[in-house]
């Protein structure tokens, strides 16, 4: 997906199996909002809401170490599942961060999100884009798909999204040639080493995910159902032993013992690709296993998301 976007604004552009009614009540209903508003970890407290031009929204975002966020946005444009702008970041005691200008579209029974924050200066739009990515502001929006999913199919899922500065097709290589899969996919600290490797529709591979200085071996298989260059990839999970045999996951027993993973590639830019990984138990799980899997998301996040930082700085080196 190519976009433009001017040097003092940060665009945000995302795709939800869901129509543009669930999506945007989502948004503007105070009770749906509360269960996705905000990076993964952060809850939110509506106190009143106006949606209206003109109206208020006034809010507190309560962090996961208990620091409370007051906020107090101000509608400028209500279209009715079609658009909004508002000020975001502002409090009565202190001016808004930015101007936000968010559109939903429905096409197929999906609705893309189109969203752009506006800041004074470029210097500034840098500056806001690495503090949302060091807040893991970025998760609101893979919590929202994570919402609108169980409210249309009642499955739970697990959704990551990150943008690399990479064309689509190098980007697509890096999940899919193992020599470049073991620089980076396992979490910090982690080595990866392929016993079997054959990546392609109808293929599997055998690997060992090991932390040598905390004694720490997993070992896991994957049987490959879609690899479809450059835009998707999907995958059976399972844990297992030296030999094999499906095991479970060796520090969370009730852990669902087969993952069904999902990439999706987009281009965003010539040399820019977004990545969107999304996780779901499949088979036969018991209510403990799913509550075991949906209060991991913050964990899978922290885990995503040192994955990534390597494969930002393997990209750099080719």
């Amino acid at each position: 997906m190519s976009t433009t976007t001017k040097s003092n604004e940060l665009r945000i552009i995302r795709v939800y199996d869901a129509p543009v009614k669930l999506v945007w009540e989502a948004w503007t209903d105070p009770a749906k909002a509360a269960l996705w508003w905000g990076p993964r970890g952060f809850t939110i407290t509506t106190h009143s809401k106006d949606l209206r031009v003109g109206g208020h929204w006034h809010y507190t975002m309560h962090g996961p170490d208990g620091t409370d966020y007051p906020n107090k946005t101000t509608y400028y444009e209500v279209e009715e599942q079609a658009k909004l702008v508002y000020d975001h970041g502002a409090n009565d005691e202190q001016p808004a961060l930015f101007r936000v200008t968010v559109t939903f579209a429905e096409k197929n029974g999906k609705t893309t999100m189109d969203m752009r924050m506006a800041l004074k200066t470029a210097e500034e739009a840098d500056e806001m884009r690495q503090f949302i990515k060091d807040a893991g502001g970025n998760g609101t929006w893979d919590r929202l798909a994570e919402f609108v999913e169980k409210e249309t199919s009642n499955n739970e899922i697990f959704v990551i999204n990150r943008s690399f500065e990479a064309p689509i097709d190098l980007v697509f290589d890096m999940w899919t040639k193992p020599e470049h899969i073991a620089n980076w996919l396992a979490p910090r600290g982690f080595d990866t080493k392929f016993m079997r490797a054959d990546i392609k529709s109808g293929g599997s591979s055998f690997y060992l995910m090991s932390n040598d200085a905390a004694g720490i071996k997993m070992f896991g298989r994957a049987e490959y159902l879609e690899v479809e260059k450059p835009h998707r990839i999907s995958y059976r999970q399972q844990f297992c032993d030296e030999n094999e045999n499906v095991s479970r996951h060796p520090m969370a027993p009730t852990w669902p013992a087969t993952m069904l993973t999902t990439i999706q590639l987009a281009e965003e830019g010539p040399k820019q690709t977004r990545v969107t990984v999304t996780m779901q138990a499949i088979g036969e799980n018991t209510d403990e296993e799913i509550a075991t899997f949906t209060n991991g998301r913050a964990g899978m996040t922290m885990g995503w998301t040192g994955s990534f930082d390597k494969l930002e700085e393997y990209l750099q080196t080719l």
